[in-house]
């Protein structure tokens, strides 16, 4: 009897004991094997012992160029504003990288090396050859953005909150790589904060090459503009490690010599969405 009550009286201690200190473990355990939820808008691409991403943007219709004609940043090619309607597609979420271009071209042209590094030093003409190349490589069709897709996404696509820069209107230096802050050099890509749709270093760090010959706007709506049929000169967007405030704007627009390429220079990928 006396061995019975000695053993109820462990019990009920014992109880009480976990009822007023309640084990954390299960609760870990619980947290680590959660199964966190897929980004669908995200396409993983798969190369030799290496991958990168895509994010996909889905289509819409905004107003291209300077919206604001008293904006003394604004330089007079980024006039008139003017409404344009692209359709849905997918952008790099970084700027190519050093390892991705020397996977697929074997050299490394860049001022600056490292793996993490943006490419630079390419002109517009290499980066062509560099996507032939993947697209053979991987089966897929990239392609370099139109300067319109590239300032859709860079304005945050559907999500855009209408900044001034790539994710943000003001405290530039949490997102860009930019002449007050990057010390007249580039930085690895994705160490800054992301725009609305999760791109990163779409204003500074290297200036991006578009598909684009350099040509005036005019005010009328269009639909997925590719720009003109002949120029001399490619459209560079997004600023670079050595630009003020006004080149890291979103409207601002660049050009130059397809056949050359700067430490200033680089990329990233753009695809259509079947």
């Amino acid at each position: 009897m006396k061995h019975q009550l000695l053993l109820a009286i462990l019990v009920i201690a014992t109880v009480a004991a976990k009822a007023q200190y309640p084990v954390e473990a299960d609760t870990v355990a619980a947290d680590s094997t959660a199964v966190k939820p897929v980004d669908t808008n995200i396409i993983t691409i798969n190369l030799k012992d290496l991958t990168f991403e895509m994010v996909r943007v889905k289509g819409g219709t905004f107003t291209m160029g300077c919206c604001n004609a008293k904006d003394k940043d604004c330089y007079d090619n980024e006039f008139p504003a003017h409404e344009v309607t692209v359709d849905s597609f997918a952008i790099g979420k970084l700027e190519v990288t050093q390892q991705l271009w020397v996977a697929v071209m074997e050299k490394n042209p860049s001022k600056w090396k490292n793996d993490s590094l943006p490419v630079e030093r390419v002109s517009w003409e290499k980066v062509q050859i560099f996507i032939d190349k993947l697209n053979r490589i991987t089966g897929r069709t990239f392609r370099l953005p139109t300067e319109a897709e590239w300032e859709y996404a860079a304005r945050g696509g559907e999500k855009s909150k209408n900044h001034k820069y790539a994710g943000c209107s003001q405290d530039l230096g949490s997102y860009a790589w930019y002449g007050p802050n990057a010390d007249s050099h580039t930085h690895k890509v994705g160490q800054k904060k992301p725009n609305e749709l999760g791109l990163y270093d779409m204003s500074g760090n290297v200036w991006e090459w578009c598909s684009d010959y350099l040509g005036a706007y005019t005010d009328n709506a269009q639909t997925n503009p590719k720009g003109p049929k002949h120029g001399e000169e490619r459209i560079l967007k997004g600023g670079c490690y050595s630009s003020p405030t006004r080149g890291c704007r979103i409207t601002d627009r660049s050009n130059y010599n397809p056949k050359l390429g700067y430490s200033y220079y680089g990329f990233r990928l753009a695809m259509d969405l079947k």
